[in-house]
């Protein structure tokens, strides 16, 4: 049996990752997402197991000790950290895996997981990305305000990725998404060296 694959994928908050990633495992085969530890607290809707594994900030650290995560970050003063266990076990029975993570912790699997894809999606502009921050109507003003701020470090990240989708039209950015985990890479309009990315960027960096 041929072992899984690890795609790591990555986007500022309200980019709109989850949903592509949700939407394009629905229509795959072999393919799982990694479910994280988190300090945070649950949402309204969250479950224990299936979105996130909630756990206090005493276990988390516990955890961190005993060398049980393969990557852990602090992202907007909560804690979150993939099971390395987890992961290893599900690509050496031939399952592709996915980790949703922020940028801290896509520079900590690339260290381990040299085979590992990188993906990077984007917003199409600045104006976009808040709008999409208040819609979810989850966070107050200033936590949006605050993401925002946040957003722009991750964006500057984008570049350590292998390839970056631009999710504008949620279909098309899904079908980018499903080409690459399904272990289609020719796309020349994906790969990061593509000129409108680095324009991009720079459109959303310097607002």
């Amino acid at each position: 049996m041929s072992s899984g694959s690890l795609f790591i994928i990555s986007a500022p908050s309200g980019a709109g990752k989850t949903s592509l990633i949700d939407k394009a495992v629905s229509q795959l085969k072999n393919v799982c997402t990694s479910v994280s530890h988190t300090t945070r607290r649950p949402r309204a809707g969250e479950i224990d197991g299936t979105h996130y594994h909630f756990v206090t900030h005493e276990k988390f650290e516990q955890m961190r000790i005993k060398g049980e995560f393969l990557e852990s970050a602090n992202v907007h003063g909560n804690l979150y950290g993939t099971s390395r266990q987890w992961v290893e076990t599900k690509i050496s029975s031939g399952v592709d895996v996915i980790l949703e993570i922020d940028w801290q912790g896509a520079n900590q699997v690339r260290s381990v997981f040299k085979g590992g894809v990188s993906i990077f999606v984007l917003p199409p502009s600045v104006g976009v990305l808040r709008q999409r921050l208040f819609d979810r109507g989850k966070d107050s003003v200033v936590v949006i305000e605050r993401r925002m701020a946040e957003a722009r470090k991750e964006i500057s990240h984008w570049r350590d990725a292998d390839y970056v989708i631009i999710n504008d039209n949620f279909q098309i950015a899904c079908e980018k998404l499903q080409q690459l985990l399904s272990g289609s890479f020719n796309d020349q309009s994906l790969i990061k060296t593509n000129i409108s990315f680095y324009n991009l960027t720079q459109e959303l960096l310097s607002n």
